[in-house]
């Protein structure tokens, strides 16, 4: 059975495969984009398949009216991706400036807030509907020069566990893809020379990285499965590459929390 997508960021990116995907295999999709006119092809290529709206994950009004609209013209929603996202990358903590954060959340953050918000009594009212929160696996380990994009996406996840209520949910942690979102300096930034070796660290090894970076087409087919699954996973990690670095971060938590447990017993006046 063909599905009905909601999808935000739809001109370009992630955003773009996922919604030329699922219009490719005969679903509809309500593509959004801050400018429409960048969603003219599609319109050209799949006719009535596509509704193209213009969308500012920034502004509720926006929010309100492009998700009434889709809604009113399909007649119901079985799946919402928050794609839309900012970069914040290449700033330790200490250069933050709290302008370029704000910003950042602005898109990141509350953009899916608003944008869930939105949906959900549609959802509810329908008994059904799946939302895919897009993160990064910036969600789930933090980088020294990614703190502020870190933070952004380390409570998109919080928010997003939390969501439950009656829908599916799910959040994807993509690792590295060929698009885009990084191009855009913060506007604020003052680069302190303290990290500078740092920045040249990093962008030294992803330069010699030795596993090419996919284009955002390759992530179309798992996101296609994802959604058409039964039961779909609360968060599920796209590109292998990132999981031997999440595995071995939670289980570095896992054992500092047991090496450090008589704290927690002593915190609570229970005797080691």
């Amino acid at each position: 059975m063909s599905k009905i997508w909601f999808i935000t960021g739809s001109s370009r990116g992630l955003g773009r495969a996922f919604t030329t995907a699922a219009l490719e295999r005969g679903d509809k999709v309500a593509a959004t984009a801050r400018d429409t006119g960048t969603l003219g092809d599609l319109r050209d290529t799949y006719g009535d398949a596509v509704l193209p709206l213009a969308l500012d994950v920034t502004d509720r009004a926006s929010v309100d009216v492009a998700v009434k609209h889709a809604y009113e013209h399909f007649g119901h929603l079985d799946v919402v991706v928050n794609n839309a996202g900012a970069a914040l990358f290449g700033v330790a903590v200490e250069e933050l400036a709290e302008e370029d954060l704000r910003a950042v959340m602005e898109t990141n953050l509350y953009g899916p807030l608003r944008v869930t918000q939105a949906v959900l009594p549609y959802l509810r009212a329908q008994g059904s509907g799946h939302i895919v929160q897009i993160s990064s696996a910036s969600g789930l380990v933090a980088h020294p020069t990614l703190g502020g994009y870190n933070a952004t996406k380390w409570a998109l996840e919080g928010m997003s566990e939390a969501l439950a209520y009656g829908v599916k949910v799910t959040i994807v942690e993509p690792a590295q893809y060929r698009t885009d979102i990084a191009t855009t300096p913060p506007a604020h930034f003052v680069p302190n020379p303290a990290y500078d070796g740092l920045r040249a660290a990093f962008a030294g090894a992803a330069a010699h990285a030795a596993v090419p970076v996919p284009l955002p087409e390759a992530a179309a087919p798992a996101m296609l499965k994802l959604v058409d699954a039964e039961h779909p996973p609360l968060r599920v990690v796209f590109r292998s590459q990132a999981l031997p670095m999440i595995r071995q971060a939670y289980a570095e938590r896992l054992a500092t929390w047991a090496d450090w447990e008589h704290l927690s017993q002593e915190a609570e006046g229970v005797s080691a």
